[in-house]
């Protein structure tokens, strides 16, 4: 398979459009697409991410163990150069969102190691962000 990145579509649960859209458009910066009453478009990182508007779920949270710490499951992300990786983690610092698992690297001295971080939008839908010194690590065993 080619390691070759193409653009995925995305689409995720909200039950608060006002919040999210403030989330996606000003916090992360992504730009906004389409948009209608009950869903909106975003460019995540090149990638179209929609949020739905979808009333709230009391879906229990699950967590797997990896290299010492809970990753919420499920969640999405993004692999980012390693400069815009450190700039969103500042930009996330700053906004005051809090992280579900703070910024580190994880598997030093690993295939694979990588920078990493957690954190919930305002309606509990889990991200990572993601970056490789060197992007050949992404698939390494």
């Amino acid at each position: 398979m080619s390691t070759q990145l193409h653009p995925f579509h995305l689409a995720i649960p909200v039950d608060d459009l006002k919040a999210a859209r403030h989330f996606y458009g000003e916090i992360l910066g992504c730009p906004e697409g389409r948009t209608d009453e009950l869903w909106t478009d975003y460019d995540l990182f090149g990638h179209q991410l929609v949020i739905h508007y979808t009333p709230r779920s009391e879906e229990k949270v699950y967590h797997n163990p990896v290299d010492g710490h809970d990753v919420p499951i499920p969640h999405f992300g993004v692999v980012l150069p390693w400069d815009v990786w450190e700039n969103m983690a500042q930009r996330i610092k700053d906004a005051g969102v809090p992280f579900v698992i703070e910024p580190y690297i994880r598997f030093v001295g690993l295939p694979g190691e990588q920078a990493t971080m957690f954190f919930l939008d305002p309606c509990g839908n889990a991200l990572e962000f993601k970056s490789f010194k060197d992007i050949n690590q992404l698939f390494a065993k």
